[in-house]
């Protein structure tokens, strides 16, 4: 939204005239760094709610301890500039008790606007309610602690929401590969996930390599969502926070019309931060709905002409506002996040590859950090184990529930292989529901291995 013109994702020369301050803040608050700490010159530290004189103080702030943090410091200064999504071994004092995998489903506790997109004859209006459900799930996105690394074959199951039946796979461990599906009356989700990293020293960016596509059922129309980067600061001095700055872009491939929101990035004493703002499209680019609010409380949409102002006559509208969410959780979560570790969320005939049953999540949920890494420690050496008797095999892993496909999308990080749901899920499924088989699903085995007689 450089300009006023429309056609460039701009919009009404008045109404987002704070953006450009916004911006112009980005530069000073993103180059505070450590000052008077001795080997650590150049480090950056950013409080968001500061300035670049605390930066020292904010350094000394966090949840590291100082020996610990200088520590893995100076293992980690080898790794800045590479991508570090699966080549460090983390301690679990960092995680929260949840994978990758449950992460995704994450974007279903909104999924009633999904209904809604559905339901509208107003085309423009589908794709106000469709962009806020995408946007819904940025608070859950900010917690600071990091979700386990999903082993290969692993699995989530989740049932019991809003009619939604959601899976995902991690379906590559190199590199990381993850795909979902969900499904309910009103729409289909997919998605492949490949996530790709930048280490920073004391940040990491975070690239969203990925396909998400939503098909909403009643017209058949096909979105697709193309998300912004997100920035994690003071990784190990300070205390960490995230940020998304960018722009969405949701494009309604049937049509041509689409919703392009700018995530304003956070400026000098918090300023900007999580604000959006943007407008719903036609297929020949004139805007028709502006949208505007925080990805952390709620979004609003108002009709527009063709300048990008409000219309004469109309007024903002609520169409997203977060649910109320625990008072000081230790993990951030909000109630539905609790719901997705729970088994409450779990469909009859768990899946023994269900995340759910990971004794390193459970055991950090139960606040038992020393059992966690072990726990950790004895999958990932599992992993490795099995990965070697692939290749003495001549054996390639199969995904059970998405086949790969010939196709490879271009995403603005990269090019992505595409996996695809085979349907063979639902079958399962269906035979499971209609199962007299009533075992307590806490009772089941963590068990994703492709080999059951190798030594753990």
């Amino acid at each position: 939204m450089a300009s006023n013109d429309p056609k460039n994702g701009g919009g009404g020369s008045g109404f987002f005239a704070s953006l450009a301050s916004s911006i112009s803040n980005l530069g000073s608050a993103m180059t505070k760094s450590v000052n008077g700490l001795v080997g650590y010159e150049g480090l950056e530290v950013i409080n968001p709610e500061g300035s670049t004189d605390d930066a020292a103080e904010e350094a000394s702030r966090g949840r590291w301890k100082q020996e610990d943090r200088d520590g893995y410091w100076k293992m980690m200064q080898k790794y800045i500039g590479s991508d570090v999504t699966s080549m460090v071994t983390l301690p679990v004092i960092i995680f929260e008790p949840m994978t990758m995998l449950q992460k995704m489903a994450e974007l279903m506790e909104y999924s009633h606007l999904l209904d809604m997109a559905d339901k509208t004859e107003d085309p423009y209006l589908r794709m106000v309610y469709a962009s806020s459900w995408a946007i819904s799930v940025y608070y859950a996105f900010q917690r600071t602690w990091k979700p386990f690394n999903p082993i290969l074959g692993e699995t989530y199951e989740m049932a019991n929401h809003n009619g939604v039946n959601f899976i995902s796979e991690q379906v590559s461990h190199h590199p990381p590969m993850s795909a979902g599906h969900a499904e309910n009356e009103h729409f289909t989700y997919d998605c492949t996930s490949k996530l790709k990293t930048k280490f920073l020293g004391n940040s990491i960016d975070v690239y969203p390599v990925g396909r998400t596509r939503v098909t909403l059922k009643r017209d058949g129309v096909v979105l697709d969502l193309v998300p912004p980067l997100t920035k994690v600061h003071n990784l190990i001095f300070g205390r960490t926070w995230v940020d998304s700055p960018g722009e969405m872009i949701m494009t309604n491939l049937t049509t041509g019309d689409k919703v392009v929101l700018y995530f304003q990035p956070c400026g000098w004493f918090g300023s900007g931060r999580y604000e959006v703002d943007g407008y719903v499209y036609n297929a020949s680019e004139e805007p028709k709905i502006l949208m505007t609010g925080k990805w952390n409380e709620s979004m609003s949409y108002q009709q527009c002409d063709g300048e990008g102002e409000p219309l004469p006559g109309t007024e903002l509208k609520e169409v997203w506002r977060l649910a109320d969410a625990p008072k000081d959780d230790k993990f951030q979560y909000t109630h539905f996040a609790h719901k997705i570790n729970s088994f409450d969320t779990a469909p009859k005939k768990l899946l023994p590859s269900d995340s759910r049953l990971r004794p390193d999540r459970y055991a950090l949920e139960m606040g038992d950090m020393s059992k966690s890494g072990y726990e950790k420690s004895s999958m990932e050496e599992r992993q490795r184990a099995e990965k070697r008797t692939r290749e003495e095999k001549g054996q390639s892993f199969t995904p059970k529930w998405f086949d790969i496909t010939e196709e490879v999308t271009a995403t603005p990080w990269g090019d992505l292989e595409v996996y695809q749901f085979n349907g063979k899920y639902s079958e399962h499924r269906e035979v499971a529901d209609n199962s007299e088989d009533n075992t307590d699903p806490k009772s089941i085995q963590f068990n994703p291995w492709q080999f059951q007689d190798l030594s753990t």
